[in-house]
């Protein structure tokens, strides 16, 4: 099994920048992709971004392009969310999700088995 473990969520003003982190232990032996999704009070849970094992092919939801940035480190199991110029109606719990496997980057919710906690960002205005 694979646990995620996210971080460096918290409150931000509007324009700002927060980084958050994903540390994945257990069984990661072997290539997977990671990624984001989040889910606002009320709203489905949707994807914002992803990323393949050699960090080469990334996909991002088109609300957050040019402003959140994915990137990881395999040596450390890590993966790695920059937000900058946040706003308001990014406030939501991110997960940090996991699968096995190549190929193009997956963006639906079903195909990640593993997720973590969750973690809350809040912009204010």
């Amino acid at each position: 099994q694979v646990q995620l473990v996210e971080a460096g969520g918290g409150l931000v003003q509007a324009g700002g920048s927060l980084r958050l982190s994903c540390v994945a232990s257990g069984r990661t032996s072997s290539v997977y992709f990671m990624g984001w999704f989040r889910q606002a009070p009320g709203k489905e849970r949707e994807f914002v971004a992803g990323i393949n094992w050699s960090g080469d092919s990334t996909k991002y939801a088109d609300s957050v392009k040019g402003r959140f940035t994915i990137s990881r480190e395999n040596a450390k199991n890590t993966v790695y969310l920059q937000m900058n110029s946040v706003k308001p109606e990014d406030t939501a719990v991110y997960y940090c999700v996991l699968r096995w496997g190549l190929g193009s980057v997956p963006q639906s919710r079903n195909e990640y088995p593993y997720w973590g906690q969750g973690t809350q960002v809040t912009v204010s205005s």
